[in-house]
């Protein structure tokens, strides 16, 4: 099942309190289940039911490919995959890019022990090679140092570095 966020405003949460343990002094003895929980609160915060609460939540506005790319990433924000396409291969690389100091040189050494901790499919190299490749990053000639290009990132990196 996937994991829906939902904004919950509560204008007065000494009421919101108040009701909530009400509805749950009502329930008996045992606690009641998740979806029981999330009735509760619903009811508690001014709502008919869960499914009106979610109706009348603010739904983050994100493009097709922000959440085609962000399907790529953990919940501790680590690649878990790399994607087929090239333009969600680049988005996915944003984060990375946002990851990296700016202004700093990085040895390769370095670079490799960042994107190393970032991913989970175990190819630090093909992610080096296509921050360079999609000019997220520079290499000197010799590779003894990469930077971090200096760019101000488009609407859906915006929202991929976010997460």
């Amino acid at each position: 099942m996937s994991r829906d966020l939902n904004a919950l405003y509560i204008h007065d949460l000494s009421g919101f309190a108040r009701a909530l343990r009400s509805d749950l002094a009502g329930q008996g003895t045992s606690p009641p289940g998740h979806q029981a929980m999330l009735g509760l609160i619903a009811r508690a915060a001014g709502f008919r039911n869960y499914q009106q609460l979610r109706a009348d939540a603010p739904q983050p506005v994100i493009s097709k490919p922000v959440a085609r790319a962000l399907r790529y990433f953990d919940g501790q924000g680590r690649l878990v995959s790399w994607p087929a396409g090239t333009m969600t291969q680049g988005l996915c690389l944003w984060r990375f890019w946002a990851g990296l100091s700016p202004g700093r040189d990085y040895a390769e050494r370095d670079l490799n022990a960042a994107l190393k901790d970032w991913h989970l499919f175990g190819d630090h190299v093909l992610l080096r090679r296509s921050l360079i490749d999609h000019r997220l990053m520079a290499r000197a000639r010799d590779g003894s140092w990469y930077r971090r290009i200096e760019q101000a990132p488009p609407p859906d990196a915006l929202a991929m570095i976010r997460g």
